[in-house]
């Protein structure tokens, strides 16, 4: 019974192992595999499981799985194998020299060989890359990274690979997988390559073959020209003029071509190029060589005519008896050099700024003087024109003496364009002016001068008072107004009256009537302000000078008006004792709007806060009179500038998208709505916007009740 228990053991474990090979399938036995392992994936006594891909130990790449931890990481052999050739007495078989890859991200093997000049063998990649299986009796599993190492054999779809080497990179990761490298083998050579190198070298050419190669030259230098403007005093012309020539030498191929610049009305004819583009020789001391001297190569006969009439020459490689002949190069092309162009002495005198780079870069040279070769041309004389006659405008009449066909004078239309009336932005300067003179009546009529940027024309306007006896209304017709004091009848353009001479206590006189600028609306004192490098009587920058010279002398006098003027020490002062404070500092240098920027500059400025419904209520009533109703395309175009979709947007963007639109309201009253719907981050909400100013939806109906006026 003891022998034949382990007997029946043994049996039992057969018959069990094999029973985990059979399986059903809708009640029908079936043969499943013998990698099917036991009860909970454990495998059976005896049984061994073989991967389906590379196990890698661990540390090497990381956690992640083996396509993202090893992308683009290819393991490279160097191979080859013997293929036999059954048709040819001269080689009984061939080695051909391949590469072997393998990818670790997903076993794959790829086999490619390496192009071979005039081989007659289609190469390139010899086996795609896939999964490739091993040779049987294996033939259900595949290869893996640890059937690969140096100077083994693998057997690839029934052709044997004979692994010689490999990179560097191969061999570190195979030594981190705990492979023992063998030592690298031979590289055979092809015995049938080796004879016929053997045999081209040991043939000679049939004629003489030279190589000259200019490919490099042309390859580094395409496209590179050197530029030389020369002139040539040619003895045989009539009045001996010089000739302007440009000679342009192109780098790539040693040529030279030259090209001559014609004079308008010169009489001449225009030829295409002075000279054709080719090679210049430097002619010899004798003079031009007959055609055949100049030969690239020598050649000699070595026989002669002894014997029969066949003659065998070779080439001579020490050029016995060859005449050489020079040509001009860069390094011989300098500023101030004479060249010889086939018997005309021609000189260059000066060369562009690649031309000068390229000489600096190479040879080092420095002085690039340039050869004066004519004498400078004679100042244009001056145009005079005739004295203005009087009839018409001067502009008008100067333009008949421009040309014979008469035309009106141009305009300037992009000034025009600029400084045009645009939206809120009327472009127009308006300032209250009064009459200086003694004559009780005249002294107290107010005149309105509005100044317009887009042409530079002047209007005045007079203000109707009631009890005085005068008419208001239009004083001066708008238009250009001369400078007093010039004459009349003169050649030189008359000056008129800009921009920058109309300021706050200015004193103009227009024709004949002096005026004295008292005051400005707000929007001149606030575009003089912004354009203050325009107005230099409206810039800080410039007032600021100017006082702190004046002003250091009397720092005392100073404190004192301060402290008297601030009783109750608010740190503010009055306009009045400013304006008084410094006009005596200042000796009466400083002009009205000097001090008025000053005072604007260091005003304080009332924070108020304005009834919404009030402000609402205001400007429906101004967008109702102008019968404006486009709010579902403000609304869209509000939508369109929030990128992001919050439902806010920067202030200055909402009041850019309201001039747009020409919303028929004043620039203060815009601001402070805008201000009213602004979040605490100063950021508008545009729907709460649109929906306030929405007349006809949310219209509101409480400004009937409102008497006092908007301020």
């Amino acid at each position: 019974f003891s022998l034949f228990l382990p007997n029946f053991c043994q049996m039992g474990k057969e018959n069990f192992h094999k029973s985990q090979l059979w399986g059903y399938c809708n009640n029908v036995a079936m043969l499943l595999g013998e990698d099917k392992p036991g009860i909970g994936g454990e495998p059976l006594p005896g049984q061994k499981l073989k991967p389906e891909y590379s196990v890698f130990p661990k540390g090497m790449g990381s956690d992640a799985p083996a396509w993202v931890a090893f992308d683009k990481q290819v393991l490279s052999f160097d191979a080859y194998f013997e293929e036999e050739v059954p048709d040819k007495n001269q080689e009984l078989y061939r080695i051909r020299h391949c590469k072997i890859y393998f990818y670790l991200e997903d076993d794959t093997i790829q086999v490619t060989e390496p192009q071979v000049k005039n081989s007659g063998i289609p190469q390139g990649t010899i086996v795609r890359r896939h999964r490739i299986p091993l040779p049987p009796p294996h033939e259900d599993q595949f290869y893996t990274i640890h059937h690969f190492n140096i100077n083994i054999e693998v057997i690839l779809y029934g052709r044997r690979y004979k692994i010689i080497d490999c990179d560097q990179f191969t061999k570190n990761f195979l030594r981190k997988m705990g492979v023992r490298l063998n030592s690298p083998a031979d590289r055979p050579d092809d015995p049938y390559t080796k004879m016929r190198q053997q045999i081209l070298e040991s043939t000679n050419p049939l004629r003489p073959y030279e190589r000259i190669d200019t490919l490099k030259q042309f390859l580094e230098h395409d496209g590179e020209v050197l530029r030389f403007f020369c002139v040539w005093d040619d003895p045989e012309s009539m009045f001996h003029d010089p000739r302007e020539l440009v000679l342009r030498y192109y780098l790539s191929d040693d040529t030279i071509d030259i090209k001559e610049i014609i004079p308008v009305n010169s009489g001449r004819d225009a030829v295409p190029l002075f000279l054709r583009r080719d090679k210049l020789p430097k002619f010899a001391p004798t003079g031009l060589y007959q055609p055949g001297t100049i030969t690239s190569r020598t050649i000699l006969n070595v026989f002669g005519k002894s014997v029969g009439s066949r003659g065998r020459y070779i080439l001579d490689s020490r050029k016995t008896g060859a005449v050489h002949q020079e040509f001009y190069r860069d390094s011989d092309l300098k500023i101030g050099t004479v060249i010889n162009v086939w018997g005309r002495k021609i000189i260059l005198c000066d060369c562009d700024e690649f031309t000068k780079r390229y000489y600096r870069t190479k040879y080092g040279i420095e002085d690039f003087t340039p050869v004066a070769y004519k004498a400078p041309p004679p100042p244009k004389p001056e145009k005079t024109f005739p004295p203005y006659t009087g009839f018409g405008s001067e502009e008008d009449s100067l333009c008949s003496c421009m040309g014979l066909l008469l035309k009106r004078p141009k305009k300037d239309m992009k000034k025009f364009m600029e400084k045009d009336r645009n939206g809120m932005e009327s472009n127009i300067l308006r300032f209250l002016a009064k009459f200086v003179t003694d004559n009780p009546i005249d002294k107290d009529r107010k005149f309105i001068i509005s100044y317009f940027l887009s042409d530079d024309t002047i209007s005045v306007f007079e203000q109707a008072e009631q009890n005085t006896g005068i008419l208001g209304g239009k004083f001066l017709e708008r238009g250009r107004i001369k400078e007093p004091g010039q004459e009349l009848f003169k050649s030189e353009p008359s000056k008129y009256f800009k921009a920058q001479d109309l300021f706050v206590g200015a004193r103009v006189c227009f024709h004949g009537h002096n005026f004295l600028l008292v005051d400005a609306d707000e929007y001149t004192l606030n575009y003089m302000e912004k354009h203050a490098n325009e107005f230099s009587k409206a810039d800080i920058g410039i007032i600021f000078k100017k006082l702190k010279d004046k002003a250091e002398p009397h720092s005392r006098e100073i404190r004192q008006v301060f402290a008297a003027g601030d009783p109750a020490h608010s740190k503010v002062i009055e306009y009045e004792p400013f304006r008084n404070l410094i006009a005596s500092i200042t000796d009466g240098t400083f002009s009205e709007h000097e001090i008025m920027t000053l005072a604007r500059y260091y005003r304080v400025r009332e924070e108020y806060e304005m009834d919404l419904h009030f402000l609402l209520a205001v400007a429906q009533e101004q967008l109702k009179k102008n019968n404006f109703d486009n709010f579902e395309q403000l609304s869209a175009v509000f939508i369109y500038n929030d990128r992001e979709k919050c439902g806010v947007l920067p202030h200055e963007t909402c009041r850019t998208i309201c001039k747009s639109f020409k919303l028929p309201l004043a620039d203060d009253d815009l601001q402070d709505l805008l201000t009213m719907f602004e979040d605490g981050h100063k950021q508008v909400e545009y729907k709460k916007f649109v929906d306030g100013l929405n007349w006809r939806k949310n219209q509101i109906s409480a400004f009937q009740t409102i008497k006092v006026p908007l301020k």
